[in-house]
């Protein structure tokens, strides 16, 4: 045997998954196909945002939450209705138990901090038992991403200096080896040497070759995101046509090669149309990787229009139902959209999802952060404004309008039309009763104090001249997240179609879909991303440890 374990992939599961295995006493090989420089995969770009349940820092904002209260938001949100959905049921309510119980204890123990205004993501679809969360759960991570990852590449890199951990970097898996149904190894590719930064886009040229004798085999390589043929050929009809133009929220080597690879081997892929993408997305000004997107994270007082200007649904507002807003998005024949804003709005309410679009947290700088307070947009929003190709800065609305035209050309958007939209919307603010959805979901957000100081601004009229300049936002379709994957018990062990394990394989992270091959369901609370990957890192490297 070359090791006891091979660990697929140095994202944040594989890590998790990794230092789990040698804090018992394990040999571990971790294969990475990327340079050094990528270690930590995608939770590296994240904004490092966990959903917990019950915490400290919900009660000191006068949060009540429950475990009843976060079950029932997942489960309506999960929408499970298929035979293959106990395994992931069975992940659910463990990881809901998890957040319930000992993880904010758990990370705290290994250094990991928070940061104390809790933020309230996917607000939902307006009804108690449907999509959404109730309350406020979204922990931000004192350090974003990087915060999230620290800990456990520290736990790595000292188990490298005793010996129980070999990093190879660079090792592409092309195969996984078995014996009599057994998987007893990888054979794969050795990429040629590569200076690439963190997110570019790497040399897939090969150098060499390689082959490990194992145990077991632990896959943490993430999902499919990078590929937008794959997402395209996974894309369900309840979203609608597949869209034409995506922007890539994910770099290229989120290339989901090890989901066909694991079947292979005899491991079963279930609900490989759930998927999770976002609405808001922008493109990069400044891009790492090829076709980078940005998310917008929105406060809820933007107008939301579609690509010829009439102004979505409720409940669909921002932040509230994303796959919600996708589909409805996608079945209006366009598969752009546009936020209708002001510079009031955009200074209060506008975030970017990711570590490096907020230096000030990601750095864990309490200047910069108290800084915010004193008005004016975050820096980085502020650079997305000048500079991306996205946004319409005017003084008055024809101006607007016609910038918006000029933008994207067809289909146009009629100026009578939106100016009507606009001062009905205007009029709703104008008094403290309203028939307006999204004036009453703004001044319920405002209940909250901690949307009423950090995160929504105080109503008032688009077109009052005083909180302008009026700002367009396009906004494009961005990748994101497989929700489905390998299907594992919850042992993480991967599942064959009839339900045993394939001896030796096991699986965590995305490319399970975050456990059981599909613990979301159809939908997702936001903050159970990173979250999903500690929880089934953690079960895989514990479980195996535990098998060896």
């Amino acid at each position: 045997m070359d090791a006891d374990a091979v660990v697929v992939g140095a994202g944040l599961a594989g890590l998790v998954a990794t230092a789990e295995l040698a804090d018992a006493g394990k040999r571990v090989v971790l294969l990475e196909q990327e340079p050094e420089a990528s270690f930590g995969g995608q939770a590296f770009w994240s904004l490092g945002g966990l959903f917990m349940v019950g915490t400290p820092e919900q009660r000191r904002l006068g949060i009540r939450d429950s475990r009843e209260l976060a079950w029932q938001d997942w489960v309506g949100s999960a929408g499970f209705d298929r035979e293959e959905d106990h395994w992931p049921r069975r992940w659910a309510e463990a990881y809901v138990d998890f957040a319930c119980g000992e993880k904010r204890a758990w990370l705290r123990e290994l250094g990991h901090r928070i940061f104390p205004v809790v933020g309230w993501a996917e607000r939902g679809d307006g009804t108690a038992s449907g999509h959404g969360n109730s309350v406020p759960r979204f922990h931000l991570t004192w350090g974003t991403g990087p915060g999230v990852v620290e800990p456990f590449e520290r736990r790595v890199r000292e188990a490298v200096e005793r010996g129980l951990v070999t990093l190879r970097f660079r090792h592409r898996v092309d195969e996984l080896l078995t014996t009599d149904g057994t998987v007893t190894g990888v054979r794969g590719s050795v990429l040629e040497p590569s200076g690439a930064s963190r997110g570019e886009e790497s040399s897939r040229d090969v150098a060499g070759a390689f082959e490990l004798a194992t145990q077991a085999v632990v896959v943490t390589s993430g999902g499919i995101g990078g590929d937008h043929d794959l997402v395209r050929a996974s894309w369900p009809a309840r979203l609608g046509t597949p869209p034409a133009h995506m922007v890539a929220g994910v770099p290229a080597h989120v290339d989901g090669r090890m989901l066909a690879i694991s079947e292979a081997a005899g491991g079963r892929v279930i609900n490989p149309d759930r998927m999770w993408h976002y609405v808001e997305g922008l493109h990069n000004w400044k891009p790492v990787w090829r076709n980078h997107g940005i998310r917008i994270l929105p406060g809820p007082s933007s107008l939301w229009i579609d690509a010829r200007g009439r102004r979505l649904p409720a409940p669909l507002f921002p932040g509230f139902d994303t796959l919600g807003t996708l589909a409805q998005v996608m079945a209006t024949g366009y598969e752009h959209t546009w936020f209708v804003l002001t510079q009031r709005i955009i200074e209060k309410e506008f975030a970017l999802s990711g570590s490096e679009q907020n230096p000030d947290v990601t750095g864990k700088s309490i200047r910069q952060v108290i800084g915010r307070a004193r008005g004016g947009a975050p820096a980085p929003v502020e650079a997305f404004k000048r500079n991306g190709v996205d946004f319409v800065v005017a003084d008055t609305l024809p101006e607007l309008v016609r910038g918006m035209n000029e933008l994207v050309g067809e289909p146009p958007i009629d100026l009578a039309e939106l100016e009507r939209v606009i001062v009905a919307r205007d009029r709703e603010v104008d008094n403290p009763f309203t028939k307006d959805a999204q004036i009453t979901a703004i001044r319920g957000a405002r209940r909250y104090r901690g949307d009423r100081l950090t995160r929504v601004v105080k109503p008032h009229r688009l077109l009052d001249p005083d909180a302008g300049p009026l700002i367009a936002v396009r906004l494009s379709i961005l990748t994101r997240k497989t929700l489905g994957g390998l299907e594992t018990d919850l042992e993480a062990r991967v599942l064959r179609a009839g339900g045993q394990p394939v001896p030796g394989l096991y699986a965590a992270g995305e490319v399970s879909g975050f456990g059981g091959g599909g613990m979301h369901g159809y939908r997702a609370l936001e903050g159970t991303f990173l979250g999903g990957c500690l929880f089934s890192g953690r079960a895989a490297g514990r479980a195996l440890a535990a098998a060896l």
